[in-house]
């Protein structure tokens, strides 16, 4: 079995409902976004996938969706409120906990972008990451 490993930064703000720590409160992350595709076989260029080729699909997703954006859980009374004022947001089903937000990733990747998505890792501090695969 093959792995790649990409590795992409953006920045974030957010917050967690019915939450009892500080995270409750509207605050802003700069995360680290890894992600592993596999596959049994290489392409007849013998890669996974070309690096430049994965770093613009991934990077123009974040950017559309993620990057410099508010991430709220759509049950989030704020999200309306932001909105209205021009805040760029993206609604979460859940809150946006680093857990979610690799689970999310993972699957976008995998259905949006048709990717042979292994692992997504989000590291939502340079000390606390979360991970979701398959």
């Amino acid at each position: 079995m093959y792995k790649i490993k990409k590795t992409f930064h953006l920045a974030y703000g957010h917050r967690l409902l019915n939450h009892r720590g500080k995270c409750r409160n509207l605050h802003g992350h700069n995360a680290v976004v890894e992600v592993t595709l596999t596959a049994a076989k290489l392409n007849r260029d013998k890669m996974v996938m070309d690096f430049s080729e994965l770093g613009k699909r991934i990077k123009a997703w974040l950017d559309e969706n993620l990057d410099h954006k508010v991430i709220l859980a759509k049950a989030d009374p704020l999200a309306p409120i932001l909105m209205k004022q021009g805040q760029l947001c993206y609604l979460s089903a859940e809150n946006p906990t680093a857990e979610i937000l690799a689970e999310l990733l993972f699957k976008r990747f995998t259905r949006d972008l048709k990717l042979p998505v292994h692992k997504v890792a989000f590291w939502e501090t340079p000390t606390s990451m979360a991970s979701y695969r398959k």
